[in-house]
């Protein structure tokens, strides 16, 4: 694809990004296919395609409108698109990068700018969400219907093991997960503890950053990105082996600080070192000897969601499935496994309409076999899809430790 930027983004290092990633697509469709929304609206703006033709004519110096903003602003972020195209065009990039730009060239109606906010100084902050989550879990029984089921149940903190070994690993505490399910990585210490590896919470790192980064704040994200770095830096330094993500979403950021703090004199080195020492928990788990665990064939059948951010952004499709078989987990069939479930981050919340739609056809691809549970990778996607099913939700690392 042929690009002209004008010369306010040029010489800028998301600029130059932005004309890369542009040059990089063929305009050959195929992404559309894989997208929800796209397949959901057949509106071709509503598709990948579409929404890079945007962004082209912005950087080109086109108008910045509303319905641009609205057409980028039902963009999931799912990267489904990146999963399908050919010519490795990082979609995910570029749309930051265009969010970005209509931040600064366009203001949003009040009502939207306070909910933005909203969301970036409550649910990064886990000492914020926290309180206000367990009011909204108190109070829930006279709770409207519509905010009732957004509720989660209130999931109590397990123990952690007391033991300790020579091999250590890192666990991000994270914001939404440590209020909403502080199970899933209490059990996951358990299950690593039993194969002779500790796994450690540093307690200054806190939200990984995208909340605010996808919302367009980008500094703000990269100073959330700093302080995780900061907190884990010493237990790099004494040896840790990786730093365990137990929610996909807060994993495709962590894998991304090495490129988004590569321009960073202080950082760069730092947030390379962490993107590689970032793995998802099943990717440890394939490389442990699971007899361990001494595993035993349980006759309910489970569905598995693999969220957006493990099969697209990570890239780690299949590996869960493959941890739960030699488990001897009794996996149900499922359907449409590339399409999001309509959590994806904040997008529930700001796009409530389209995240319900997607919601409701995800369940039914997920339910076809009638399983007795269902588990997921992320903790967006787990609180998401126990709105609305009509089976117990939770994390998959969670039946390994029963």
């Amino acid at each position: 694809m042929k690009t002209n930027l004008v010369a306010e983004f040029q010489n800028t290092a998301e600029g130059q990004e932005a004309e890369e990633i542009l040059r990089a697509c063929v305009h050959c469709g195929f992404c559309t296919a894989t997208c929800p929304t796209y397949q959901e609206l057949n509106d071709e703006r509503d598709g990948p395609r579409g929404r890079i033709y945007l962004i082209k004519e912005m950087l080109e110096g086109a108008e910045v409108t509303s319905k641009t903003r609205d057409h980028l602003d039902r963009c999931l972020t799912c990267r489904a698109c990146e999963t399908t195209c050919p010519s490795g065009v990082e979609y995910g990039r570029l749309v930051d990068i265009g969010r970005g730009v209509i931040e600064q060239k366009l203001e949003r109606p009040r009502q939207q700018r306070l909910m933005r906010l909203a969301l970036r100084k409550i649910l990064p902050y886990s000492e914020r969400f926290g309180p206000l989550l367990y009011l909204g879990q108190f109070f829930k029984p006279l709770l409207p219907g519509a905010l009732k089921t957004k509720v989660p149940p209130r999931r109590r903190a397990s123990p952690w093991p007391t033991t300790s070994h020579s091999r250590v690993m890192m666990a991000l505490a994270g914001c939404a997960q440590s209020s909403a399910a502080p199970t899933t990585n209490a059990a996951t210490a358990r299950v690593l503890d039993k194969l002779g590896i500790t796994l450690v919470e540093a307690p200054e790192a806190g939200c990984c950053g995208a909340v605010s980064y996808h919302l367009s704040a980008h500094e703000e994200g990269l100073n959330f990105m700093r302080r995780n770095i900061d907190a884990w830096w010493p237990a790099i330094e004494a040896g840790a082996e990786a730093i365990v993500m137990t929610a996909s979403g807060c994993g495709a950021m962590v894998q991304d600080y090495g490129h988004l703090l590569r321009h960073d004199p202080v950082y760069a080195n730092k947030a390379q070192r962490v993107s590689e020492l970032t793995k998802d928990i099943s990717d440890v788990l394939l490389a442990e000897d699971l007899s361990k665990l001494e595993l035993k064939n349980n006759p309910e059948k489970v569905a598995f969601h693999c969220p957006c951010t493990l099969q697209h952004a990570m890239q780690k499709s299949g590996l869960v499935e493959q941890v739960l078989t030699r488990a001897g987990v009794n996996l149900t069939k499922t359907k449409d496994k590339h399409l999001c479930c309509g959590s994806a981050g904040t997008y529930s919340i700001m796009q409530p309409e389209m995240s319900q739609r997607l919601l409701k056809n995800k369940l039914e691809a997920l339910t076809i076999e009638q399983p007795d549970r269902i588990v997921t990778a992320n903790i967006g996607c787990q609180l998401h899809l126990e709105t609305k099913a009509q089976v117990p939700v939770q994390h998959w690392v969670e039946l390994l430790d029963r």
